[in-house]
């Protein structure tokens, strides 16, 4: 459902379109850690909107009726909230599918005679087992075979078969335990050794042949933060120059306050951000970023979008700069889109048609975006492949519905 309504937009009725969108937003402000009045209303409204555009099912022919005991459910949420509190994410309907594992199973497996007590104590045992099943896992206990150990056990008798998955290798989400924080971005632990070295060798391998003349621009914007100019109407030869080394990153770790996902107990999370010539030696991956402009907006009013091209770092005057390189994008318009409610942007580009390009500081990105692409009213070709949307479409709808910390701040 998260890259649902960008697929059905202009090949099914608006109304359709509206109605989705009306059940998503529904069901993303009941999963928030934190429900207020405010939050109440908006749900409200929701349900509303959801209400009023389902009818386009009935007119089309598609549905005769909306009698439905989920969808019905709907309509006590709000009440619900300020009698209980959040939900939290707990499923309304968690019984019913639970209801086999957790009941008849058991009852199967016991001996039919004061069976409540063996049922409890076959689902005590079996969450004992899968949690068990994670913690060797993560040990790295059930990686290989018996015989691909043994054969590891003659070269190197205390080796373990396969080291546990690397930081860098965790290409989905992971929880962090840790002090709750708003957000910090920190480049992989070790610099790629085969990538460049130097300023001019970045920028040959890159294929952006004025580099040397951003990071020009952004020194000057870290070391004369007060001057009002910006760093763009400065002439070059006037900005720092750095002609030092630098050290070059495939990824970077984004950990961010997210307590309305799957998070630490300190509701933490960590996703990596990746800015490859080659990944999995199939194709170049370049994410997207949210980048904080200005921390006193809320939302993605105080943020902008940008498509990473490298992660680098470099010392000057004794300070360490973690970099990234990026591609701007701008909004379209000055409010969401009105059938999806998802902002869309375009690649940005400057007078003469080249990409907008800028170095910032690190610390300035907020966490990874997700863009789905503006399909229009027609299909997609067939040659296109998954790994070309960054770079054959010309505007792109901004995923509020990616995660629930997405649908929090891109709305």
């Amino acid at each position: 459902m998260k890259v649902f309504l960008p697929a059905i937009e202009g090949h099914v009725p608006q109304d359709m379109v509206r109605a989705f969108r009306a059940l998503l937003e529904f069901c993303y402000i009941a999963r928030r850690n934190v429900i207020s009045e405010a939050s109440l209303n908006e749900l409200q409204d929701a349900l509303t909107r959801f209400h009023h555009y389902r009818e386009v099912f009935k007119t089309t022919g598609t549905k005769p009726h909306f009698s439905y005991p989920r969808q019905h459910s709907m309509a006590h949420y709000a009440d619900m909230i300020r009698l209980f509190g959040a939900p939290n994410g707990l499923c309304s309907s968690i019984t019913e599918s639970k209801h086999i594992k957790a009941v008849k199973d058991p009852w199967r497996w016991s001996s039919r005679n004061n069976a409540l007590g063996q049922m409890l104590l076959t689902n005590q045992r079996l969450d004992k087992l899968a949690a068990s099943r994670i913690d060797f896992t993560t040990r790295g206990m059930l990686v290989g075979s018996v015989l691909s150990r043994a054969v590891a056990s003659l070269h190197e008798p205390n080796a373990p078969v396969v080291a546990p998955q690397a930081e860098d290798d965790i290409d989905d989400g992971e929880v962090v335990d840790g002090p709750t924080v708003l957000a910090f971005v920190q480049l992989a632990r070790t610099p790629q050794r085969k990538r460049a070295r130097t300023v001019a060798a970045l920028a040959e391998e890159i294929r952006v042949p004025h580099l040397r003349r951003l990071i020009r621009y952004f020194l000057f914007s870290q070391l004369f933060p007060d001057d009002p100019r910006n760093p763009e109407d400065v002439p070059a030869a006037n900005c720092p120059r750095h002609d030092g080394s630098i050290h070059v990153f495939n990824s970077a770790a984004a950990t961010f306050y997210a307590p309305s996902d799957p998070s630490g107990i300190g509701g933490m999370r960590r996703e990596q951000i990746r800015a490859c010539p080659l990944w999995r030696n199939v194709y170049a991956r370049n994410d997207c970023v949210f980048v904080n402009i200005n921390p006193e907006l809320e939302g993605i009013e105080g943020l902008e979008v940008a498509r990473v091209k490298c992660f680098f770092s470099f010392k000057f005057n004794w300070v360490m700069y973690p970099c990234a390189l990026v591609q701007w994008f701008d909004k379209v318009g000055d409010h969401a889109d009105e059938d999806t409610g998802m902002w869309i942007v375009r690649p940005s580009t400057r007078d003469d048609g080249t990409p907008n390009l800028a170095v910032i500081h690190l610390e300035t990105v907020y966490r990874a975006a997700h863009l789905i692409p503006v399909y229009g009213h027609d299909f997609i070709p067939n040659n296109i492949q998954y790994f070309h949307s960054y770079d054959a479409f010309g505007a792109y709808y901004v995923n509020k519905f990616a995660d629930h910390h997405a649908f929090e701040i891109a709305s």
